[in-house]
């Protein structure tokens, strides 16, 4: 039965990124030797992108949440035995099952037959990992979890169109939730509208041993834009007004680092100075489910997150799907 006076709150977080830093001029490089021209300027000057980080062919999308995982465990400073709950937001997966949460479980050696399982929400995975994860927690059902975004999305970019593999990258963030009895997840709020489907989506699917369709990802880019800023504002006010605050309230905003146009537009609307949003996409690009936790963990090891202080996280993915939560750190 829940319990009333529960909550859960954040004991540590971790991230990382395969060594594999690629410029937009290795990019535009690779571009030019198939006859297709960007350059520098021209993805910074719509994305505010400058690298990404690519893992290389053999390393695993739970490789990159294993590392992670473990930097989120050595932050809490948990006994990982105690962890009985993973869930994996992701959209790159190693395997079509098992999920990547059971592959982590194995890899960090955990054997007390605590639930893990996958979320499937795109860009929002994180923020829709968060608040299941919370409720999970309240409920009573489980006691200390760990949340991982890991993405490998390098694998299904189709480097033939410059319009989007000059967009994402590849990398994990961690955190580990356990139950308290002062609020950490204040509020969340969580949406999804499937009838915009086919303006982000990588429509392969296996069959017969073979992929049938495209295994590349398809994006609408001025579509996906126009309907982020507009839920992006809509969702965040909603977790606010859940959680009894004002946009003032919130010392510092990680949203889902995509383009910094659509980042800045929210941030704008919200009322907030640019200081206080957690930017990461000029080196990470946009790494799907893992962008908000890495961005997450940079700002709290390099001492901008501080213990007590709010922060506001949203996320707009495929599906549609979007989502937002109010976390007291």
């Amino acid at each position: 039965m829940a319990q009333s006076n529960l909550y859960s709150r954040v004991l540590g977080t971790g991230s990382y990124l395969p060594p594999n830093r690629v410029t937009n001029q290795d990019l535009a490089d690779r571009l030019a030797k198939q006859g297709i021209e960007t350059s520098d300027e021209w993805i910074v000057a719509r994305t505010g992108i400058h690298a990404r980080h690519f893992a290389d062919p053999d390393v695993t999308t739970s490789d990159l949440a294993l590392i992670a995982a473990q930097r989120a465990i050595e932050s809490a400073d948990i006994d990982p035995q105690t962890i009985d709950l993973i869930v994996v937001a992701t959209s790159t997966p190693d395997f079509v099952f098992p999920s990547v949460a059971c592959l982590l479980q194995d890899k960090l050696q955990i054997k007390n037959g605590g639930a893990a399982f996958d979320i499937q929400a795109v860009c929002s995975g994180f923020a829709y990992a968060v608040a299941t994860v919370d409720a999970l927690i309240r409920s009573g059902q489980h006691r200390t979890a760990l949340i991982v975004g890991a993405e490998t999305f390098s694998r299904i970019l189709d480097f033939n169109d410059r319009t989007t593999c000059v967009l994402f990258g590849d990398g994990a963030g961690a955190v580990i939730l356990q139950a308290s009895d002062e609020p950490g997840v204040v509020a969340s709020a969580l949406h999804a509208d499937g009838s915009y489907t086919n303006i982000l989506c990588t429509p392969g699917h296996v069959n017969g041993g073979i992929v049938a369709g495209s295994a590349f990802l398809h994006m609408d880019g001025q579509a996906v834009f126009k309907l982020a800023v507009n839920v992006l504002e809509k969702v965040a006010l909603e977790a606010l007004e859940k959680a009894n605050m004002s946009p003032d309230q919130v010392d510092w905003l990680i949203p889902h680092q995509a383009n910094i146009r659509i980042m800045s537009h929210t941030c704008r609307k919200l009322g907030l100075p640019q200081e206080r949003m957690i930017v990461t996409v000029g080196e990470h690009g946009n790494t799907s489910a893992a962008s908000i936790p890495l961005a997450l963990d940079f700002a709290v090891r390099d001492g901008r997150i501080k213990r007590g202080q709010n922060v506001l996280i949203e996320g707009v993915g495929g599906g549609f799907t979007w989502g937002a939560s109010v976390i007291r750190y």
